[in-house]
């Protein structure tokens, strides 16, 4: 009876653990989603800009190609930005702790918000390219951070639900962003500045909140070694007082940590008992990606025009997509600790397999067939549902699951590399593979949501409701090095051995 009791507890939501979860996904995540939308309705508007300022210093405007590659540069720093902020997950969280970064990852918001909003004033487009790289520093770090703080508050019956809401925030900054980018409010001449300066608001407002909350346990037990510390963000997470049982879990994870040593990048990859665990990463995280989702949102616009959506209205078909995006994102919360993460994966990249390929046929028969561009809108609602029940929010949630405390900054790095470089490629190679191919374009998402779904079918297994020691377990036996890791007897003997030292 002892041992049912906590685990009756252990899935309670206490107010301080979704009030930390609302702050950080809010603070960071949230911005994240903004700044990916916030440029896509005052496009041309800034492009008038950047014309009207070098023509004021030059007394000649700038060639289209120039003004073209001026404006791929402007968008494409942001996951750069990104690139980069994914670098500097692993020195900040192990310096800092999680909360720690999270804050201090607000300048690259708050920087860049003024100077947004002051650009237009100062005459200068160059302060928007730059702030545009520190946004995408900060998202960088945030789509890394917050699911990797939120993961190490939960209880691990929670972990799943509270390890999507970062994902949900990011939809609701993409939505908020389309809402506010709408030419009645600020997607105007006098509007766009204030449009991309308000990224700075969820920054402040994180700043004045989050340092009330908890800081990780795990990191401060294992990284800190801080125990009077650990145990009581445990006993303010939890609602109660008996925390013994989960200080013992994080003990074991420490101690199977011990064994394995710190584990930079370079030794991520050299690992043998992590080999699967990499593998998996760079699969899911370059298959989120590369799977057309920005492409989707990309061409959304002139689908919906060729569907006879008359050009004032697609504004608004935009922002309903978006809607679905938020909708079907708050249903993943709810349902990834129902069916796991691996069904909801399987289920994601087989809808936008399917919805890719569909959406070839219609806009490839787009003009013999009246009823086809009716076909189109279904499958790029399809494809938005789709990637957002599992392909959007399960990636990032898995890093947090599969590799213990010793190696998850350094796989929440690689991850984010991945991530943010191939959506860097995406957005730059994208314009050159429509030019080319078309309609066909999508032919080439098809495959990799296709190729990605058969992975994840063969290799990747459920975490769903095991603690972290239990998933390196599995793991242990995919990687055939039961005698390099620890396994279960060993460890019921390290505390053990660790105090007898």
């Amino acid at each position: 009876m002892e041992q049912q009791n906590p685990s009756k507890k252990e899935g309670r939501l206490t107010l301080v653990l979704v009030l930390a979860t609302l702050i950080a996904a809010f603070g960071s995540s949230f911005q994240y989603g903004y700044n990916v939308s916030a440029v896509n309705s005052p496009a041309e508007l800034m492009k008038a800009f950047y014309n009207e300022t070098y023509y004021e210093r030059n007394n000649h405007y700038i060639k289209e190609f120039s003004l073209t590659l001026l404006w791929s540069v402007t968008v494409s720093m942001f996951p750069f930005g990104g690139f980069i902020g994914s670098l500097l997950v692993g020195p900040l969280v192990n310096k800092f702790g999680r909360k720690g970064t999270l804050l201090f990852n607000n300048i690259f918001s708050i920087v860049p918000a003024i100077l947004m909003g002051c650009s237009e004033v100062a005459r200068s487009f160059e302060m928007i390219i730059v702030s545009r790289l520190l946004v995408g520093i900060c998202a960088g770090l945030s789509s890394n951070v917050v699911p990797m703080y939120l993961g190490e508050l939960a209880p691990k019956n929670l972990r799943g639900a509270l390890g999507v809401v970062p994902q949900v925030f990011i939809t609701v900054g993409i939505l908020v962003a389309q809402i506010f980018g709408l030419r009645s409010l600020l997607a105007n001449k006098e509007g766009w500045p204030v449009l991309l300066g308000l990224t700075g608001i969820p920054a402040a407002l994180q700043l004045l909140f989050l340092p009330f909350f908890p800081e990780s346990p795990r990191y401060l037990l294992i990284q800190k070694k801080d125990e009077a510390a650990a145990r009581n963000a445990l006993k303010r997470l939890r609602g109660w007082d008996d925390v013994d049982a989960e200080m013992e879990e994080i003990r074991q994870e420490d101690e199977a940590e011990r064994a394995a040593g710190f584990v930079s990048v370079l030794k991520l990859f050299s690992m043998r008992s992590l080999r699967w665990q990499v593998i998996s990463i760079i699969v899911l995280m370059g298959g989120q990606q590369l799977s057309g989702v920005n492409a989707i949102y990309y061409y959304a616009d002139q689908i919906y025009l060729s569907a006879g959506v008359n050009d004032h209205d697609v504004q608004y078909v935009t922002a309903g997509t978006g809607a679905v995006n938020v909708l079907m994102t708050v249903c993943a919360v709810f349902v990834v600790e129902l069916l796991g993460r691996r069904v909801l994966l399987l289920l994601g990249f087989s809808v936008c397999f399917t919805a890719c390929c569909v959406l070839t046929a219609a806009l490839a028969l787009q003009d013999t067939i009246s009823w086809m561009p009716y076909v189109s809108i279904t499958c790029v609602i399809a494809y938005v549902i789709g990637h957002a029940l599992g392909p959007s929010p399960i990636p990032a949630l898995l890093i947090t699951e599969i590799f213990l405390q010793s190696s998850r900054p350094s796989a929440f790095m690689v991850g984010g590399s991945v991530h943010w470089l191939s959506n860097f490629t995406v957005g730059l190679i994208f314009p050159f593979i429509q030019a080319g191919l078309g309609p066909y374009s999508f032919v080439i998402f098809a495959v990799i949501c296709l190729l990605t779904t058969v992975y994840i079918f063969l290799v990747v297994p459920e975490t769903k409701a095991k603690t972290f020691v239990e998933i390196n377990q599995i793991f242990t036996k995919m990687n055939k090095v039961s005698e390099v890791h620890p396994e279960k007897e060993e460890l019921k003997d390290f505390p053990l051995s660790a105090s007898g030292q």
